[in-house]
């Protein structure tokens, strides 16, 4: 590649970056104030008979227009992340600017009516249309055009978790499955650009503030267990995940239109027995770092955060399982913490650290991308001293899924998308 193709690449890969970053900016202050709504809401209808019946008509409101919405534009359906793996692959080609207005309107609704979505795999695909509509508009050959979309999807990451070198990490090894060494210029200078652009708007703070604490070598035994755990959890995820899409799929006699329904009455009901489970799932991690919680009440939010999580993405509404398998993953560390310490005697100082190695586990087990896994949540949790303990449980967690032949979520999914469009 010439030495000026090269530099111009680098140069409009900070372009997208500040782009794709200002797009996920928008979108999560966007669901931060669907969120902020939804609890407000759910506050003021307590104990208030008419008040709750009216939320329930304005919830199957919200589910007939995000159904509507994603009848409009198939793209802006679920992930997202999937849709951008199948347009680097050349499968698929959407509308950037149908799929802009879907997702952003779309996934808002699914969040303020309170489904379990979260708005890291959306902020993928956000980042990448921005990206395209930048190529399109500048008229960009396809080549071209395909390494700024990638710039953009890893832009998009790294501004919704502040995590740039996760963001150009998954692009390369869950996107692309290669090495490429123009991407990874062009790539980094765009997820930089976007995290700087992201902690503008929202401060220097990581997402996950847990005390700081690291495994003693003598009780690593215990991580090998908790990574062969988490390889298990991970691939009954993918399975159930996948048939709880399925399950929606088969509905024929029940319009594509009202299925959307379904999560969001079940979130309605949620909303007035365990409120906690609602949404992306920033309030179990509030739970996690402001208290400790018995075991008996982190088995029930996990059981039930697991199921409606399902649900929620299954019906096919905009949003993705990024966020709420992370905190699935932490629940998972913190009741294995938790016995870990009540039967081996270890100090209470490390449940947090359980925690954190829940989520990097779950993740790589799931996603089938250990060295994101192990970059992400380094990087969400501010502290390289995790490193040693997190990348032991993640290459674990990824061996034992991938002995069980589960595959990985993303590329079972775009499966899915492209099994569905051959039907038509």
């Amino acid at each position: 590649m010439k030495k000026k193709v090269y530099l111009t690449l680098i140069a409009e890969g900070g372009l997208v970056g500040i782009l794709a970053g200002l797009t996920a900016v928008l979108y999560r202050y966007l669901l931060t104030w669907a969120e902020s709504g939804l609890y407000a809401v759910l506050n003021f209808i307590q104990s208030r008979p008419f008040y709750i019946i009216l939320w329930f008509a304005i919830l199957i409101l919200f589910g007939l227009f995000v159904g509507v919405i994603v009848r409009w534009e198939s793209m802006a359906s679920g992930s997202g992340i999937p849709q951008v793996s199948g347009e680097i692959k050349k499968k698929l080609d959407p509308c950037w600017w149908r799929v802009l207005l879907a997702k952003l309107t779309g996934g808002t609704i699914s969040i303020l009516g309170g489904l379990s979505l979260g708005r890291e795999g959306p902020s993928v695909q956000l980042g990448a249309m921005t990206a395209k509509g930048f190529s399109r508009i500048t008229k960009k050959k396809k080549k071209h055009e395909l390494i700024l979309i990638s710039c953009g999807a890893g832009a998009g990451l790294a501004a919704a978790f502040n995590a740039p070198l996760a963001g150009i990490l998954f692009i390369l090894e869950e996107i692309h499955h290669a090495y490429n060494k123009t991407l990874l210029a062009a790539g980094i200078t765009a997820t930089i650009t976007a995290d700087f652009v992201s902690k503008i708007f929202f401060g220097q703070h990581v997402i996950f503030s847990y005390p700081s604490s690291t495994i003693p070598l003598k009780e690593y035994w215990l991580l090998l267990l908790l990574g062969i755990l988490l390889g298990l959890a991970g691939a009954f995820y993918n399975f159930f995940m996948l048939k709880v899409q399925k399950f929606f799929q088969t509905m024929k006699k029940v319009p594509s239109v009202l299925r959307i329904v379904i999560p969001f009455l079940l979130a309605g009901f949620l909303g007035l027995v365990l409120p906690q489970v609602l949404a992306g799932g920033h309030s179990m991690v509030e739970l996690l770092e402001t208290s400790h919680p018995s075991v008996g009440f982190l088995l029930l939010l996990l059981f039930v955060k697991f199921l409606f999580s399902a649900v929620s993405f299954g019906s096919g509404a905009p949003g993705g399982i990024f966020f709420p398998l992370l905190v699935l993953g932490s629940y998972i560390g913190a009741v294995y913490g938790d016995l870990s310490i009540q039967l081996f005697g270890l100090s209470d100082n490390l449940w947090s650290q359980f925690i954190i190695l829940g989520m990097a586990g779950l993740f790589s087990s799931i996603t089938r991308a250990p060295l994101t896994g192990i970059i992400l949540i380094t990087e969400m949790s501010g502290n390289m001293q995790r490193l040693l303990d997190i990348g032991v449980v993640c290459i674990l967690a990824y061996a034992t899924a991938n002995l069980l032949g589960s595959k990985p979520i993303y590329d079972s999914l775009l499966e899915n998308i492209m099994m569905s469009r051959s039907k038509y």
